[in-house]
């Protein structure tokens, strides 16, 4: 396993993935920056889904319990626990399974240490971070906290993907 930059006769993950023209090689770079971007795009999927569950279970909550506030003023701080549906953990799963196993086929890919198709794998990060996982932020701005006349309590929520890759988050 040495540093190359072949692209006739090179083989990836199976002998019948043998590039025996140009073409084919160009459209192996292709279809790797798609792979990459997909997976970035299956990442998102993942998060999404996930907030999806906890917004329908906050406004589930907000409904029940807008209710029984009324009856319970004076009451302390209350907690409830959440835990996914076996439907919602299955599709949690499912989505959790096919971005691990496409990440560990990227992994395999870059492990031929082919140039070019590290160079396809790092544009298809690239270009997946820049279309599936763009960040959002809420400010909240709150004059009244802060204690002095002018300071203000700011508050800052980011959402996008933090973890750099599937295995380690």
């Amino acid at each position: 396993m040495l540093w190359n930059w072949y692209t006739i006769d090179a083989c990836f993950l199976s002998s019948s993935w043998l590039i025996t023209t140009k073409g084919a090689f160009a459209a192996t770079c292709i279809g790797v920056i798609l792979m990459v971007a997909a997976l970035e795009a299956l990442r998102r999927l993942g998060k999404e889904y996930d907030e999806h569950i906890l917004r329908e279970f906050q406004a589930r909550l907000t409904a029940l319990s807008a209710g029984a506030a009324a009856s319970e003023q004076g009451a302390g701080p209350q907690s409830v626990t959440f835990k996914a549906s076996p439907v919602q953990q299955l599709i949690r799963s499912v989505i959790h399974a096919l971005t691990f196993g496409l990440a560990y086929i990227v992994m395999l890919l870059a492990m031929y240490f082919n140039g070019y198709i590290i160079i396809s794998i790092i544009i298809g990060a690239g270009l997946g971070k820049f279309f599936c996982d763009w960040m959002t932020s809420t400010i909240t701005i709150d004059a009244r906290s802060g204690g002095k006349e002018g300071n203000a309590c700011i508050g800052v929520s980011a959402t996008g993907i933090e973890e750099p890759s599937v295995c380690c988050g």
